[in-house]
């Protein structure tokens, strides 16, 4: 029996828990002493993928995980994803597949945690933007993770369900086809040019561990029926970025623009408000972003 002093260890339901942000998250819980549990397991244990869409597939899986917790990481993440309409079936309609399998489960759960994107707001217009910022979502991506979010709040009277919209963040190990691994690549390789998008930009950016610990402490929290920004308060141009990076490296990079990678409708600022997360569950671990890029520039090529 867990000490009063301890939080109970729970088995946590991890959708996407192979992904980038997965991977932390699981190694966050486990060493908190929870057991996670995978989306799937087959009878020899190793863990297997279970597609968002395949109903019957996935409730046989949510029922035969048996979880206490949830926290749903598996959406199609990248803003630029070429394919628009596996955006809004894997976002939408699989996070509500996953929904109706855990509110038909027999036992009540601790949290379900759901995570949507800053994206949803767009260009808001105001600076830090909070929760109360009306969504003005600007690609289709955004507009898919807004949709979800409507849907979830359907099964509220079923579920303890908590809305995480999570700003900008990166760490080891994200794909190349974001913005700043793929700037720490070309550092760590020695390359002199680099092809941009919109250089003009800024945004919020968290380190992945800090990521993790958030969501370990929603998990606990349980703050049922919130929406919450999951975010630093400060914003880093692509300017300040680059800059930073020259330090580490020893050099500067000429930046070209490549109008091929320019987005029409880009989001110019994003800069969240973190009050209502600190007031949840405290301030998040304090990694400067220049920590989180020499962390990134110091593995292997």
């Amino acid at each position: 029996m867990a000490s009063r002093t301890e939080p109970p260890r729970r088995r946590v339901l991890l959708t996407g828990h192979s992904g980038f942000t997965g991977h932390y998250v699981r190694r966050e819980l486990e060493a908190a002493g929870h057991e996670v549990i995978g989306l799937a397991q087959t009878h020899s244990g190793a863990e297997q993928p279970v597609d968002l869409l395949d109903r019957n597939a996935l409730n046989a899986a949510v029922h035969a995980a048996a979880p206490d917790a949830v926290i749903h990481l598996a959406a199609i993440a990248f803003v630029a994803h070429d394919d628009v309409e596996s955006l809004y079936r894997v976002n939408v309609a699989g996070t509500r597949n996953l929904l109706a399998a855990l509110a038909s489960l027999p036992q009540p759960l601790h949290a379900v945690i759901l995570a949507s994107s800053a994206n949803v707001y767009g260009n808001a217009g105001v600076e830090p933007i909070d929760e109360d910022t009306p969504p003005a979502p600007s690609n289709d991506y955004a507009v898919s993770k807004l949709a979800m979010e409507y849907m979830a709040r359907l099964w509220l009277d079923r579920l303890p369900i908590t809305l995480v919209r999570p700003f900008n963040y990166t760490g080891v190990g994200q794909g190349a086809q974001f913005l700043i691994p793929k700037i720490v690549d070309h550092f760590r390789r020695g390359a002199r040019v680099i092809e941009l998008g919109n250089t003009g930009i800024a945004r919020d950016f968290l380190d992945v561990r800090a990521v993790a610990v958030a969501y370990a402490r929603l998990l606990e929290a349980a703050p049922a029926g919130r929406v919450l920004n999951l975010c630093s308060g400060r914003a880093c141009t692509l300017a300040e970025v680059l800059a930073l990076m020259a330090e580490i490296a020893g050099y500067a990079i000429e930046v070209r623009v490549n109008p091929a990678f320019v987005r029409s409708h880009e989001v110019r600022r994003l800069v969240g408000s973190d009050s209502r997360l600190r007031a949840c569950i405290g301030a998040l671990p304090p990694i400067a972003f220049a920590e989180t890029l020499r962390w990134m520039h110091a593995q292997p090529v």
